[in-house]
């Protein structure tokens, strides 16, 4: 199983001098006794870590440096107990190179009416400090998120727990490396891209193997260890053999257990967290990568087929995102295959040939072995579930040659109007929002590619974040999406992203 690092949030608080010792002990006083409350709450995914007031430029600039540093800090919360002045924060917020988020907040939660003196106004000027603080971050340029609120309001813990996964999220991003199994699919334009601005944008590295460097990998794998595997498998899913052989049948599935570890352990020894495969170019595999696939996505491997790099980069990050998120409802890659467009009933078939990941599973899932007219070659094993209702994210990460935009649409799993027994793949069917006509031609305006990284997990919010901290464009396709307020979008966007 893929495992990210023990990440925390350091808790940076800024002040001044101005008002002698006293001030200052209250102020690290009151710092201290938020952090503690926040690692508390039980809201918060990662733990905040408190540091000394910030007061100084040299201060100020060492500490974020020594974040950048620490692999293990994902970014810095700031907050402005006092007036802190902006131009002590120039040198510091030029270095610093992680996700921030200004917590906009005071330690007092209501105005002490009765006792409220000068004294207490100058120690407690989060108001003031704020907005002085949040001008420099203005005036420079610097991305990052706020959030406004008393900290001990529910709602503003989990706004916090919500950029905390969307700034690792970042982080992350720039220790992704893609293993592309062939090329991409020829002649085939949304899937492929200029991966050298993608390591510079994004910090992902894209790398192409032979196919036969893999299978032979896979050819390695011992015989008892693939048995082993097997009884998970017969354990773990139903078997459907549907008049199959049973011993033919376990064959098959034996193949994709082969698969499965040797796929996983050349992953592990060349350091990739993404795997990208296509049909057309599969070597001396038996089989197109089908269940191996799916239980890999599983783990937390990010997956693109014909050679989709983009899509297998984002879904590992967004699998990143989600991680320990209590009560997840799963991550998947997908793609659009066919329309439902029945009035009233209007909506998107997803799947792919064999490739759905089963963390979306809703209820049983089974093992089918099917033909596939793809790839040439013996019929793969494949899980076949259907996905969850409720709503969701999908996601399409494009090239648009001068730029990167990531198209994010709200939409809504349901299930289909009746069951689909010739079908032998996983599914999900949902409506984009706002409806489907409008959500359709929104999708095909901004150029979203048929391959997705779909979350029921990931807001739309924590998306354009991520986005916003890459410094590229974000398009949100939602209920409040119109194609006239749309197309003036993108031409501002155009304008704005362009080199």
């Amino acid at each position: 199983m893929l495992k990210q690092k023990n990440y925390k949030f350091w808790f940076c608080t800024g002040s001044q001098d101005l008002y002698g010792d006293e001030c200052l002990a209250h102020v690290a006083e009151h710092a201290q006794k938020i952090v503690e409350a926040l690692n508390a709450s039980g809201v918060l995914p990662y733990e905040i870590v408190w540091k000394p007031t910030l007061i100084t430029n040299e201060l100020i600039r060492k500490t974020f440096n020594e974040a950048n540093t620490d692999e293990e800090c994902a970014g810095v919360i700031t907050w402005m107990h006092t007036f802190s002045p902006a131009k002590s924060w120039i040198l510091g917020l030029q270095e610093y190179r992680k996700p921030l988020l200004h917590l906009h907040t005071q330690f007092n939660q209501e105005i002490p009416y009765d006792t409220i003196d000068m004294d207490f106004m100058n120690e407690n000027q989060s108001a003031h400090g704020g907005r002085e603080f949040g001008h420099i971050f203005t005036r420079m340029g610097i991305e990052r998120k706020i959030v406004v609120g008393h900290w001990s309001d529910r709602q503003v813990q989990e706004k916090i727990a919500s950029w905390m996964r969307t700034a690792v999220g970042v982080i992350e991003s720039s220790h992704v490396r893609v293993m592309r199994v062939a090329d991409n699919m020829r002649n085939v334009a949304v899937t492929d891209g200029d991966k050298v601005e993608a390591q510079i944008k994004f910090g992902w590295e894209v790398d192409a193997y032979p196919v036969n460097e893999i299978a032979e990998a896979v050819e390695d794998v011992k015989e008892g260890e693939v048995s082993s595997l097997l009884e998970e498998y017969y354990d773990k899913y139903d078997i459907l053999l549907e008049g199959r052989d049973p011993e033919e049948f376990r064959k098959h599935v034996a193949v994709q257990a082969q698969i499965e570890i040797g796929f996983e352990r050349f992953l592990e020894e060349k350091n990739y967290q993404a795997i990208v495969t296509h049909f057309g170019d599969l070597g001396s595999l038996k089989q197109l990568p089908g269940l191996a696939i799916q239980r890999l996505m599983e783990k937390g491997y990010g997956f693109g087929a014909e050679g989709d790099w983009k899509t297998a980069a984002m879904l590992r990050i967004m699998k990143i995102m989600t991680e320990g998120m209590k009560d997840a409802k799963g991550t998947s890659f997908m793609e659009d295959y066919t329309y439902n467009l029945v009035p009233g009933k209007e909506g998107i078939l997803q799947a792919h040939m064999l490739e759905v990941c089963p963390t979306i599973a809703d209820g049983p899932i089974s093992i089918k072995v099917q033909p596939l007219s793809m790839g040439d070659r013996e019929d793969p094993a494949r899980l076949v579930f259907t996905a969850k209702e409720g709503p969701a994210i999908a996601t399409s990460l494009i090239d648009l040659g001068d730029r990167f935009r990531l198209i994010i649409n709200n939409v809504n799993c349901k299930k289909t109007e009746k069951p689909m027994p010739k079908l032998p793949v996983a599914t999900a069917f949902w409506t984009p929002e706002p409806n489907l006509q409008t959500g359709a031609e929104a999708w095909i305006l901004c150029g979203g590619a048929h391959h997705t990284a779909f979350s029921y997990d990931i807001t739309a919010e924590q998306m354009g974040d991520w986005a916003d901290a890459m410094g590229i464009e974000a398009v949100y396709i939602d209920k409040d999406t119109n194609i006239r307020n749309l197309k003036n979008e993108l031409r501002w966007n155009a304008a704005a992203y362009r080199k």
